[in-house]
């Protein structure tokens, strides 16, 4: 009796601790929105590994879209303003929660321009990717 009710407890404990995945983590397809003054060449940005190439974003335009298998609300941005580059530093993706299979936009500005440094200051959810 004591190994059958044991070995209810293990199996219990093995069922609750499953990971239960509510929405899917992508594709995301992103696209940049620069709001500074200043044109930002060789526009990349890098989510955990996947490296896209934007090219050249002029002040207030957007980008096209690039996919990525999963985009968060934080990304590394690097741009170059005048041959100098500038970036938004390295994300820590631990604890933060994907986006899931939409388009968005990272609305990213030159935060300081003596230090060099982009910010996203906002990432604006444009609506559900629809996959055929």
């Amino acid at each position: 009796m004591k190994k059958l009710l044991l070995l209810s407890i293990v199996i219990l404990a093995v069922l609750a601790c499953k990971k239960t995945e509510f929405s899917p983590a992508g594709p995301t397809d992103v696209r940049i929105k620069n709001i500074s003054d200043q044109t930002l060449t060789e526009v990349k940005v890098n989510i955990k590994g996947n490296i896209q190439n934007y090219g050249d974003v002029a002040p207030q335009q957007i980008s096209d879209y690039a996919r990525f298998d999963t985009a968060y609300v934080k990304a590394e941005i690097t741009a170059k303003v005048n041959n100098e580059t500038f970036s938004t530093g390295s994300v820590n993706y631990m604890g933060l929660t994907y986006i899931g299979r939409d388009r968005i936009t990272y609305v990213i500005w030159i935060k300081d321009f003596n230090n060099k440094k982009l910010e996203i200051n906002n990432v604006i959810i444009e609506e559900p990717l629809i996959l055929e």
